[in-house]
């Protein structure tokens, strides 16, 4: 039974699975996988900085905004007014369109 034929997914058979290759290891029927942590850990290191971060590089790829800080209004008012005049831009009432 290779590691790749156990079934994580159904936990009623997970364990039955893993004591038949708990079996097999003893048996000599299986090889008992090699397992490294050290050396995982530090490939794993190449995953925790994006590639765009470590070549130094900035947003020139990212499209700039087509809003202008004067089209909206950020300054919050609490008036519930300003929040249903900001829904209908976003979206009109089929009349509208």
């Amino acid at each position: 039974m290779a590691m790749s034929d156990l079934d994580a997914t159904d936990p009623t058979t997970a364990n039955y699975d893993a004591q038949q290759l708990v079996e097999e290891i003893a048996a000599g029927e299986e090889k008992a996988p090699n397992v490294d942590a050290d050396a995982d850990y530090e490939r794993s290191k190449q995953f925790d900085v994006a590639e765009i971060d470590r070549k130094g590089q900035t947003n020139s790829g990212v499209p700039k905004s087509t809003v202008s800080s004067t089209d909206a209004n950020t300054v919050a008012t609490g008036d519930p007014d300003h929040f249903l005049e900001m829904a209908k831009q976003v979206t009109p009432t089929p009349d509208e369109k």
